[in-house]
């Protein structure tokens, strides 16, 4: 795998157009691009120094296809784009068999192969980054870990164990920010199909009228500005796993058809005709009271039985406060490393404090206050007050759920009046530091990802990223 700080794409395609169009088309990106006229002359490099490949399938000079099939039987979970001149359906359908993450048509569209190569890298680096299941005393060092040793965790460690090496479809359930996306690669990283890419849609963050296209792909012109066909997620995860995280944002339409996918094992792209086989794991995770969903009408009875042939359900912050002293060390630990600063300790008061605050965030919630204090202490220990002044701001910025926008504008000016600090430059800061977060949070860390939905540039993203400790 590529270093963490720098993502490597592998071209191997004797048409220069392919990488020329590819450089330019990143060139405002980290992404880095090798290019190779034919697979011996990528014989001398290591498949594991790429993020991706983009392979020419036409078969002019070499038999890209075999090349693919050749790296499947090697169990790589490299995922691997094709291109070439054929255009239409079975072509793109032909390649997906064979292996493929991805497939596209020459002349290439630079928005079709940015879209491809962004997600291609994002599903390489997920399935890549390991998650270490470890209720013991040494903790993962280099690796995202489930923490905790509480005898709710304990529980959810031996699920994942009985679970991981099965086929089986498995729901995960819990409050926002337990580590749901954690337990879904941990999963995968230790099933039966830890060799083949990790596929991940958010179905939260995307528009309802894109996230059938996004999950079952379209044919051209099935709709005003498809202009090429497209592979969706389902075929992305043919032979491998598929995480469709937030599942109870569905709406009924694609309810019934993400029923039928799992029933059947075959779909329609959108504006196509051809039925489409596919094997695919898949893992939900959601937040909502699906049981309540379905009273109400809102989530399909039938498509939750389907989807709820396992379930792991993670336990609230406030059902395991015995794990926040061993959550705390853990993300102090971490983040001094990964922010450059110097290792501080954790008064016993601040500790005592984070115990018994509410945190309906979770875990999330606390690695950001955990974070907020290392960066505000400035080398020194973490006492009481500055977890309680952390912990005020969270409070006073965030409002109960129950309250709108116009009593949280209310109440900061009536704080403003009782010296609370000027109520714009508050709701602003708020405002601003939530936006980012979710931003960095859809995008998995991605700053140039997260800079396009933002509508910022990078460089405005990583500094306020950096100031506001995200």
């Amino acid at each position: 795998m590529a270093a963490a700080s720098l993502s490597r794409v592998l071209i191997v395609d004797g048409d220069p157009e392919t990488p020329r169009l590819a450089r330019s088309t990143f060139a405002d990106s980290d992404l880095r691009f090798v290019a190779v006229s034919e697979p011996e002359g990528a014989a001398d490099r290591s498949l594991g120094d790429f993020d991706a490949v983009v392979c020419d399938l036409s078969g002019e000079r070499f038999d890209g296809f075999a090349w693919l099939k050749s790296l499947r039987r090697d169990e790589t979970a490299l995922p691997f784009i094709g291109v070439a001149a054929a255009t239409g359906s079975r072509a793109a359908i032909e390649a997906v068999k064979a292996g493929a993450f991805d497939f596209l048509a020459k002349p290439l569209d630079p928005a079709e192969l940015r879209r491809a190569v962004v997600e291609a890298v994002a599903c390489s680096r997920k399935g890549s980054e390991t998650v270490a299941i470890d209720p013991g005393d040494e903790l993962a060092e280099e690796s995202d870990t489930l923490v905790g040793r509480s005898r709710a965790m304990l529980d959810v460690y031996k699920t994942l164990g009985r679970l991981s090496p099965t086929p089986v479809t498995v729901l995960i359930r819990g409050e926002t920010g337990t580590g749901k996306e954690l337990v879904a690669r941990a999963l995968y990283q230790h099933g039966h199909r830890a060799h083949r890419p990790f596929v991940t849609v958010n179905c939260a963050a995307i528009p309802e009228n894109l996230l059938e296209s996004e999950l079952f792909g379209h044919e051209r012109g099935a709709f005003t500005g498809a202009t090429s066909t497209r592979v969706g997620k389902f075929e992305q995860a043919h032979q491998a796993t598929l995480f469709l995280d937030e599942i109870g944002d569905l709406d009924l339409a694609l309810q019934a058809k993400l029923l039928r996918v799992l029933q059947e094992k075959r779909f329609q792209r959108v504006g196509g005709s051809e039925e489409i086989a596919v094997d695919v794991r898949v893992i939900a995770a959601t937040h909502r009271p699906l049981e309540r969903m379905i009273a109400e009408g809102a989530f399909r009875e039938d498509l939750f039985y389907r989807l709820n042939v396992a379930t792991i359900k993670l336990p609230p912050l406030r059902d395991r406060t015995g794990d926040i002293p061993l959550l705390a060390s853990f993300f102090l630990k971490r983040l001094s490393r990964e922010l450059g600063l110097p290792p501080v300790t954790l008064a016993r008061g601040a500790l005592s404090c984070l115990e018994s605050a509410r945190l309906p965030g979770n875990v999330r919630q606390l690695q950001n206050l955990v974070r907020k204090a290392l960066l505000r202490s400035r080398g020194y220990p973490i006492d009481r007050a500055l977890v309680e002044e952390l912990l005020a701001e969270t409070d006073g910025g965030a409002g109960d759920a129950a309250e709108t926008l116009g009593e949280w504008c209310a109440r900061l000016l009536d704080e403003a009046e009782r010296g609370g600090g000027p109520a714009h430059r508050r709701a602003l800061e708020k405002v601003e530091a939530v936006l980012l977060g979710e931003a960095l949070r859809r995008s998995g860390g991605n700053i140039s990802q997260a800079a396009v939905r933002l509508g910022l540039s990078r460089l405005t993203v990583r500094e306020k990223a950096k100031r506001l400790g995200r």
